[in-house]
Parts: C-alpha cells; sequence; structure tokens
C-alpha cells in the first residue's frame, strides 16, 4: 500500500481523466457509408426489427451484455447515507470490476431519492435498456423492498450485490473452512453479529445450504434476536430463535462458527475462546474487523479466520462472485438469478479453492506456495479460472431450473 493511501485514492480518481470507465466503439466510423449504417438511415432497419419481435434488441443492440449498476446512495460502503452523487465512485468501481473481470460492459446510475416506489418505478421504466441490474449501497429494510419489487416488475436478472454477493462468497469459504475443521454445516452453530441486509441474505443462503434455522444466534445493536423480542421488522423475525441467550457473550459461547458484518473490535478475546474446538471466524467489518486476525491467532490456534481485507488470508470479497454470475446469467438470457443459481456459484467457489494454484495467481498475490487448508480457504480474486467455472455453473443452473431462455450451449464459451 502507498504511505499516503488517501491522496493515492484521489490521485487514482482524478488523473490523467477523471473517473474510471469510458465508452468504447465495436463498430467502425470512419467512412461516410459506416455512418450511414451506425446512424440515419441504416440505424431504421434494425429498429423496425426490434419493433417487430423485442428479442431482436439482444441480436442488433449491445443490450445482452449491458448491466446497470444503480444506487440511491443511502449505504455506501461503510460510510452510511452519503447521497446518490457520493455513490457514485462505488458504482463506477464496479462497472470497472464487471469489464476487467467478465467483459460485460457497465454503467452507473445513481437515483436521487430515498422513496422505494419513486425509485423502484425509476428503475422499472429504464429497465429494457439493459441485459441485467445490479443494486448497490442501498439500505435496508429498503433495499429488500426494491429488490423484490423489481424482480417482479423486470424480466432481466434484479440483483442486489450487497446481500447476495457476500453471502455467496461468505458461504463458499465457510463450507471449506467447516471442511478443514472436520464440521459440517447440518450441525454447525453460528452467531451472527449483524442484522442488516447482507446478514440476513447471508443466514437465508446458508439455510438453503444446509444449516439449521436454531442453530443461528443473530444479534443487531439490542443483542440477540430471540422470540417475543418487541420491535423487531419481518426480515429479522425469520431468525429469531427460541433462546434465553440475550447479549453476544451468551450467543457466542459454544458457537462454531461466528460470522461479523457489523462493526470493529467487537469481538473479544475472552469471546472467542468460549467458542466450541476449531472454531470458525468470519470478520467481515471493513476496514477494521470485528477482531483482528493477529489477536484471533494468539489467542487460539485451532481457529480459522476471514476478513474484508486483502492484506490478511482468506478475503471475503464481492469481486469473487457477481461478474460472473452476471456473466453466466447474460450468456443464457436468464431472467432472473435465483437461488440455484447461487447454490451453483458456491459450490464453483468451494470447487476451485480446492485445486493447485497457478503460478500466475502466486505471482500475482507475491506469494511463493498456496494450497488448501486454513489460510486459504476461498479463492483470490486474480485467479482467471474464475471466469471458467463459475459462468458455466450459473448457466447451467438458469437452464436447468427454467429461467433462460436459451439453452445451455454445448460449445460454451463464456461472454462468447
Amino acid at each position: 500500500m502507498p504511505k499516503d493511501f488517501k491522496q493515492a485514492a484521489l490521485d487514482y480518481h482524478s488523473h490523467p481523466i477523471p473517473g474510471k470507465i469510458s465508452v468504447e466503439l465495436t463498430k467502425p466510423a470512419e467512412t461516410q457509408l459506416d455512418l450511414a449504417l451506425a446512424y440515419s438511415p441504416g440505424v431504421a432497419e434494425p429498429c423496425r426489427e426490434i419493433a417487430g419481435d423485442r428479442e431482436n434488441a439482444y441480436r442488433y443492440t449491445g443490450k445482452g451484455n449491458l448491466v446497470a449498476v444503480i444506487s440511491n446512495g443511502t449505504a455506501v460502503l461503510g460510510l452510511g447515507n452519503l447521497g446518490s452523487l457520493a455513490s457514485k465512485p462505488v458504482m463506477e468501481g464496479k462497472a470497472l470490476l464487471f469489464k476487467r473481470f467478465a467483459g460485460i460492459n457497465s454503467v452507473d446510475i445513481e437515483v436521487n431519492t430515498e422513496d422505494s416506489a419513486e425509485f423502484v418505478n425509476t428503475v422499472a421504466l429504464i429497465a429494457d435498456t439493459f441485459g441485467g441490474i445490479n443494486l448497490e449501497d442501498i439500505k435496508a429494510p429498503e433495499c429488500f423492498e426494491i429488490e423484490a419489487a423489481l424482480a417482479k416488475k423486470c424480466s432481466i436478472p434484479v440483483f442486489h450485490d450487497d446481500q447476495h454477493g457476500t453471502a455467496i462468497v461468505t458461504a463458499a469459504g465457510l463450507l471449506n473452512a467447516l471442511e478443514v475443521q472436520g464440521k459440517r454445516l447440518e450441525d454447525a452453530i453460528i452467531t451472527c453479529l449483524g442484522a442488516g441486509a447482507t446478514a440476513i441474505a447471508c443466514m437465508r443462503l446458508l439455510v438453503s445450504l444446509g444449516a439449521r434455522r436454531e442453530n443461528i444466534y443473530m444479534l443487531d445493536r439490542r443483542g440477540v434476536i430471540y422470540a417475543g423480542r418487541e420491535g423487531v421488522n419481518a426480515y429479522k423475525q425469520e431468525f429469531a430463535n427460541q433462546t434465553n441467550k440475550r447479549s453476544l457473550s451468551d450467543a457466542i459461547n459454544g458457537s462454531d462458527v461466528f460470522i461479523g458484518l457489523s462493526g470493529a473490535d467487537l469481538l473479544s478475546a475472552e469471546m472467542l475462546l468460549s467458542m466450541a474446538d476449531r472454531p470458525v471466524v468470519f470478520a467481515c467489518s471493513n476496514p477494521d474487523p470485528e477482531i483482528k486476525p493477529e489477536v484471533a491467532l494468539a489467542t487460539r490456534d485451532d481457529v480459522i479466520i476471514a476478513t474484508g481485507r486483502s492484506d490478511y488470508p482468506n478475503q471475503v470479497n464481492n469481486v469473487l462472485g457477481f461478474p460472473f454470475i452476471f456473466r453466466g446469467a447474460l450468456d443464457v438470457r436468464a431472467t432472473c438469478i435465483n437461488e440455484e443459481m447461487k447454490i451453483a456459484a458456491v459450490h464453483a467457489l468451494c470447487a476451485l479453492a480446492r485445486e493447485e494454484v497457478p503460478t500466475e495467481v502466486l505471482a500475482a498475490c507475491d506469494l511463493d506456495a498456496l494450497s488448501f487448508g486454513p489460510d486459504y480457504i476461498i479463492p483470490k480474486p486474480m485467479d482467471n479460472r474464475l471466469l471458467g467455472l463459475i459462468a458455466p455453473a450459473v448457466a447451467r443452473a438458469a437452464v436447468d431450473s427454467g429461467v433462460a431462455r436459451l439453452p445451455y450451449p454445448d460449445d460454451y464459451c463464456p461472454g462468447s
């Protein structure tokens, strides 16, 4: 990291050209004939074809490889409600990642409203422009309502990455960590510190993969969410546990897994010591985790720890998921990203972490060696094999679950 990281980040975004994305031409525009074909009068021909059959938009325009990254800026990274315009650097960053990792064209759209109905209506009216919509940095519980409403109104995939992207990567890492620790998800006692959109999506996906709701203790700022507690919204209510546990110290005692999606330094060494043998800790608060890996490893030598940071092993990074999930969905023209597709992505990520790591990945990470185990339960973002494994798995799941409008190609190559 540069010594003055703040200035380096500002320089990166401002020089030599402000921003991180631009538009490129895919057709020649050098001659009078080129212009006649690109615009008037030639453009009239594909217009007529699309008017006759809407599916022709995928044949004659860039719709099929175009994703909108959309936010209202009410939950920007860990910074809170900064407003729609202040979210633009993040949305441009997501567009950069779509292009870099999956060859997907992406544009950012910042919608200046905190009214859910107004946001939904705005996005629904422009949705036909795109092949998919990535929702980002929208606060809970509105994000649940917005995603559900748009999924009903739109015939293209709508995916809130803060929820599902984090859930997919977390689930993959957790399955692998539990295997290393000699445990099973079905038996694991899980303490989840945090009850926002990401936490709820993570727990929902873990339940889909086999975790038992009665083994999950979810906590918000007021403590354990237990059956009968007043002031609990419908989304948190899904994980209200029949328990006498009330505090984090109560919940963490004897747990196999801690998943933190909350704030810095909230898991103490004493709490970690009270966990079961061979625990798994996902301390994902950024930039400062719920417990620092140095503290966790000094406290227990049998713990596996993951964070959201790139300067520690086992980084939970959404870029391991969303570019490749959308790639697979777009390639078979899926109408949504359903649970089957998410689970397929989880298992593909799990499998990749168990394979031998190529030398080019080691070089990109400045490592001499890397193999499946306590310090490597999640693939590295710079692993070029991600596209070739996750996108086909997602595309196949879309076809098999009946949400694809195209068949799975026999010679499938992502993005071709």
